[in-house]
């Protein structure tokens, strides 16, 4: 269609799946929209909701996938469509018809600090690019500087934006010192030989399409999934004590770490809130060990939001090499790189001292119990059958 003759621009907003997050969200996203409108009127078009407040609910996002299906049902797929986010949304409530949609499409974000409609927009902008839908995009503090207004002016008349690109450089035009290529090349090719377990709970957090990486494309680099459950980290922390948090939590506040406790669990961070995360931490160290995970990665799933707190202090210290060391009834340790006795290979956390049997043998004394991988499951089996299956001791 021609875009410069029809002068109108649909507008849909993807929200979250938790109904106090789209209501308590909700005002900055009217005043967000109410922003953006007026920038667009400037340009001489007017824009429409493609779908309405809902009373009963008490806020206007698209907060589930059936619903963005039935919202595009209703949308003329050659129209110009605006996806405007202030707040965190979950990408796969608009995804399937943003990718049959055929008219320009533009991801709009506003730059503020009160909601994660940034981070929203630029997930779901990674969902598009995945799935193979063009799209466009821009951001803005208020919608009404320079750089926003041409740009969105070339959107509304050319159905695109140019982007500075300059920056970007590529690869293959660029020429490593051979030394450092050497190192390169020699780790990747090593890395791939040894092979590395990623354990996953539960991929596609939040509608986050763009997080699942094809295992056809981590194979080739030698990173294999080991796909775990939700709720298998949960009744794992059920079996940490509270001794064992308050021993991570004491660490943490040796280490000068500051948290910002409250008394109101709905609305504040609490010290209970706190302390149930490290026993998250610890459980998820335990599970690391137990199916010999090079790393692990939490993605908050909704099963999970339902049962225990938030996992980003857990995902932050494991993604940090100086972190509270784990319980002394692991089986193997998820601490900093170490070496085994005899063998002159290296491995990074968790360290389950990777060795080979001509490297180290039965001659390795596994030391607090750890168990090296020719010990294959020896997490699940009784420490004197795992024993047998390298010498270990």
């Amino acid at each position: 269609m021609n875009l410069v003759s029809s002068k109108k621009v649909l507008l849909i907003a993807s929200g979250d799946l938790r109904l106090a997050a789209n209501q308590n969200c909700w005002a900055a996203q009217y005043a967000m929209e109410g922003q953006l409108g007026a920038a667009i009127a400037r340009q001489g078009w007017t824009v429409k909701r493609a779908h309405t407040y809902d009373l009963e609910k008490q806020h206007g996002f698209i907060d589930s996938q059936k619903m963005g299906m039935e919202v595009f049902r209703s949308i003329d797929p050659q129209q110009p469509l605006i996806v405007a986010e202030s707040v965190w949304q979950y990408s796969h409530h608009v995804l399937a018809g943003l990718t049959t949609h055929q008219g320009p499409i533009l991801t709009v974000a506003n730059w503020s600090g009160q909601w994660p409609g940034l981070v929203g927009m630029l997930n779901l902008n990674g969902c598009l690019t995945k799935a193979g839908v063009a799209y466009s995009t821009l951001w803005s503090e208020d919608f009404t500087d320079a750089f926003f207004e041409n740009s969105l002016q070339q959107w509304l008349t050319e159905g695109r934006i140019t982007h500075d690109h300059s920056h970007v450089k590529s690869f293959s035009g660029v020429t490593l010192p051979s030394a450092d290529e050497l190192i390169g090349r020699t780790f990747g090719q090593k890395f791939r030989q040894n092979k590395a377990i990623m354990g996953v709970f539960d991929e596609g957090c939040m509608g986050m399409y763009n997080a699942i990486v094809p295992d056809e494309l981590l194979h080739p680099t030698g990173v294999f999934k080991e796909r775990l459950s939700q709720a298998t980290l949960y009744a794992a922390m059920r079996d940490v004590t509270d001794s064992e948090a308050h021993a991570v939590l004491d660490w943490l506040l040796a280490k000068r770490m500051k948290f910002n406790w409250g008394s109101n669990e709905a609305t504040q961070l609490t010290r209970a809130q706190t302390l149930e995360q490290c026993k998250m931490y610890i459980a998820a160290v335990r599970i690391a060990a137990e199916f010999g995970c090079d790393t692990i990665g939490i993605q908050y799933q909704q099963g999970l939001k339902d049962l225990t707190v938030a996992s980003d202090l857990v995902e932050g210290l494991l993604n940090n090499t100086d972190r509270p060391p784990s319980s002394r009834k692991l089986a193997r340790s998820y601490t900093p790189a170490r070496r085994c006795r005899t063998s002159t290979k290296w491995t990074s956390a968790p360290a389950l001292m990777r060795c080979s049997p001509t490297a180290c043998g039965t001659s390795w004394a596994c030391r607090a119990r750890r168990r090296c991988t020719i010990c294959v499951g020896a997490s699940r089996l009784t420490p004197g059958r795992a024993r047998n299956l390298c010498g270990c001791s």
